[in-house]
C-alpha cells in the first residue's frame, strides 16, 4: 500500500504541470479573497470609494455598507415602495401613502402580499436591496469592533478561502487524478496487475491514498500561503489571524470533498477499466453540488445539497454561516466515500487472475 501510494505522489510532484496548477489556484483564490484583505478601521477623515447607491443588498463591509437596522430598513423600504407606486403605477402622492399606511402592522411578507392586490409585484426584492446601507466611518469602525470581539479575523476570512479554494480544488482534482488509474488501466498493464501478489485492499486503498495524498499537498500549500497573506495584510490593523481556523475549515469543508472525487474515480476505473467515464460525471456531479435553490420561505439563494462535494459561504464577510446540515452532510460524504472504496476492492477481486 504505501509503496504505491508513495509512487503516486512522487510521480505527481515531479510534474511541472502539478505546480503550475497550484500557481494558478494562488491567483484564482487571491482575485476572490483579496477585497476581504482591505477590511480596517478607518482613521479619521478617510472615506471608502464607492460609486453603487445608498442602500445594497449585496454591499460589504470592505465596500463602505454596513447591515441597516430594521426599524430604518422598514423607512427605507417604504420610501422606495413609495417612489415606485408613483413612478411605475402613476399613483399621485395622496394615493401612494394611502396605500403606504394601509401596511402599518404589517410585516414583510404580508405587505407585500397587499401590494400585489394593486398589481404591484416584486417589493420583496425592493426589501432586500435595503439590506446595508453605506455607513459611517464610525458605524464601519463598530461594526468591525462588534464582529471581531468574540471571533478572529481569520475565523471569518478562512471560510471565504475555503469557498473559493473549494471550488478551486474540486476542478483542479477532477483534472488532475484523471491521470491516476491512467497508466495501470490499460489492457497489458491491468492484466498484468491482476497477476501480482497485491491484495485489493492494498491496491486500492494505495492508489486512492495516493491521489487523495496529492490533494492533501495542494490544499496544505494553499492554507499556508494564504495564511501568510492574510497575516501580513492585516498586521496594521492588528487582526487576530490564526493558522488553526484555516486549517479547521479546510479539513471541514474540503477534504471530505477531495475524498469522494477520488473514491470516485477508484469506481469507474475498475468498473469500466478506464478514468475517463469519471470525468463527465464528476463535472455534473460539481455543478449539481454547485446550484442553487429555494428556502421554505421561497427565497432563492445556496442551502446546500445532499452528498454535494461544494461547501459555498455566499453571504457576506461577518455572516459566513454554512449551509443548513452541512457538517452532517460531510459526515455521510465521508461514510459513502469510504463505501465506494470497499466497492472498489470488490470489484478489483473478482477480476483477479489467479
Amino acid at each position: 500500500m504505501w509503496s504505491i501510494l508513495k509512487r503516486e505522489v512522487k510521480n505527481y510532484v515531479k510534474n511541472p504541470l502539478f505546480w503550475l496548477g497550484i500557481a494558478m489556484g494562488v491567483l484564482v483564490v487571491f482575485y476572490n479573497v483579496s477585497p476581504y484583505l482591505n477590511i480596517h478601521y478607518l482613521r479619521e477623515g478617510e472615506d471608502i470609494v464607492n460609486e453603487n447607491p445608498e442602500t445594497y443588498g449585496d454591499g460589504d463591509v470592505f465596500n463602505g455598507y454596513v447591515p441597516t437596522e430594521d426599524a430604518l430598513r422598514r423607512e427605507l423600504w417604504e420610501e422606495r415602495i413609495r417612489e415606485n407606486l408613483i413612478s411605475v403605477l402613476g399613483m399621485d402622492h395622496v394615493g401612494a401613502q394611502s396605500v403606504i399606511d394601509e401596511m402599518k402592522g404589517m410585516d414583510i411578507p404580508a405587505a407585500c402580499t397587499h401590494l400585489e392586490s394593486y398589481r404591484f409585484y416584486g417589493a420583496f426584492y425592493d426589501y432586500a436591496a435595503t439590506a446595508c446601507h453605506i455607513g459611517t466611518r464610525k458605524e464601519i469602525n463598530s461594526y468591525i469592533a462588534e464582529k471581531l470581539e468574540d471571533r478572529p479575523f481569520s475565523y471569518y476570512f478562512s471560510r471565504k478561502f475555503a469557498d473559493f479554494a473549494g471550488v478551486f480544488m474540486g476542478f483542479f482534482a477532477v483534472v488532475l487524478l484523471s491521470a491516476l488509474f491512467m497508466q495501470d488501466t490499460r489492457r497489458n498493464t491491468y492484466e498484468l496487475l491482476h497477476t501480482k501478489p497485491v491484495s485489493a485492499g492494498k491496491y486500492v486503498s494505495g492508489k486512492v491514498g495516493g491521489g487523495f495524498a496529492v490533494c492533501l499537498i495542494t490544499l496544505a500549500a494553499l492554507n499556508l500561503i494564504f495564511f501568510g497573506i492574510c497575516l501580513a495584510s492585516t498586521r496594521s490593523s492588528g487582526f487576530e489571524v490564526r493558522l488553526t481556523d484555516f486549517l479547521l475549515a479546510s479539513c471541514f469543508y474540503i477534504l471530505p470533498n477531495m475524498l469522494m472525487i477520488v473514491s470516485v474515480y477508484s469506481l469507474f476505473s475498475l468498473l469500466f477499466k478506464s478514468p475517463l467515464p469519471a470525468v463527465p460525471f464528476l463535472f455534473l456531479y460539481i455543478v449539481y453540488s454547485n446550484m442553487g435553490s429555494r428556502n421554505a420561505e421561497g427565497v432563492y439563494g445556496y442551502y446546500g445539497r445532499p452528498l454535494a462535494i461544494m461547501v459555498r459561504f455566499p453571504g457576506k464577510f461577518f455572516d459566513t454561516a454554512p449551509p443548513p446540515m452541512t457538517l452532517l452532510n460531510q459526515i455521510f460524504l465521508i461514510l459513502a466515500a469510504i463505501c465506494i472504496i470497499l466497492l472498489s476492492m470488490q470489484i478489483w477481486k473478482r477480476r483477479r487472475v489467479y
